[in-house]
């Protein structure tokens, strides 16, 4: 269930050790990223839309429809699982099957990003728990979120985040509590180089309006912003969340600044 989080300080030195992939220099090949997607008109959005303009070719994979799942990481830069409808509790096999695989990530230390779904995947892997609000709330829309003080040493954050989740985590406690939130307390936490985020960095003004759109009818459940404001807010808070994750995606990525 739904967890406040808890005493991370102890374990924070060892959890962000290795943080970023190593540095790559300006000439030298990328190896493809792995994408994991839910649907099959999933995008990796801006995130994907940063590892392309950087030169790292994308290799996105959907489990869901039987793509398979690499053995090792050793050919790629690291690996994104990205959000869904689904529920990481959920007992679908490719659910549990991509839960397992995160192992591949944390044994070999390559740079792994669990987004929404993704970073419930991550948090589950490592032992912690996926659940509703206890009040029913969701998240959908911008919300603010503010970095811990160990969030603050690693980097500055956007003031405001796009969400769109009805589940959130409790990190395992030997992860480190990077950012929070009102509502849903555990918006962001790193293990050694994987790091968990449950706002979604990678949303483009096109996403979001098919989100609104096609989704709308969801903008009711408590907590969830009106579909227009979702409009009005990523004109003011979308550019900040690129900067961001521009700064984010160089550090996991161990790519130069452009």
């Amino acid at each position: 269930m739904y967890k406040r989080p808890g005493n991370f300080a102890g374990g924070a030195a060892s959890a962000l050790r290795g943080g970023g992939a190593r540095a790559v220099a300006p000439d030298e090949p990328r190896l493809p990223v792995l994408m994991i997607v839910h649907q099959r008109q999933s995008s990796p959005g801006n995130v994907g839309n940063w590892f392309q303009a950087s030169g790292f070719p994308l290799d996105i994979r959907r489990p869901r429809f039987g793509d398979p799942l690499p053995e090792t990481l050793e050919g790629h830069t690291g690996a994104v699982i990205f959000g869904g409808p689904q529920s990481a509790n959920d007992t679908d096999d490719f659910i549990r099957r991509e839960i397992d695989w995160i192992s591949v990530a944390l044994r070999e230390e390559k740079p792994f990003l669990g987004i929404c779904l993704g970073a419930q995947m991550l948090a589950l892997h490592l032992g912690g728990e996926v659940g509703s609000h206890p009040q029913g709330c969701v998240e959908m829309g911008y919300y603010p979120i503010r970095p811990t003080a160990d969030g603050a040493r690693l980097m500055d954050w956007p003031a405001q985040v796009y969400q769109w989740h009805r589940e959130g985590f409790s990190a395992p406690g030997e992860s480190v509590l990077l950012a929070e939130g009102e509502e849903f307390a555990q918006q962001a936490f790193a293990y050694r180089s994987a790091y968990g985020l449950q706002f979604h960095p990678e949303i483009t003004h096109l996403v979001m309006n098919r989100w609104v759109t096609r989704s709308g009818y969801r903008l009711v459940m408590p907590g969830a912003k009106p579909g227009p404001g979702h409009r009005q807010d990523h004109m003011v808070h979308g550019p900040r969340q690129r900067d961001w994750l521009d700064r984010f995606l160089r550090m996991w990525a161990g790519a130069p600044a452009r």
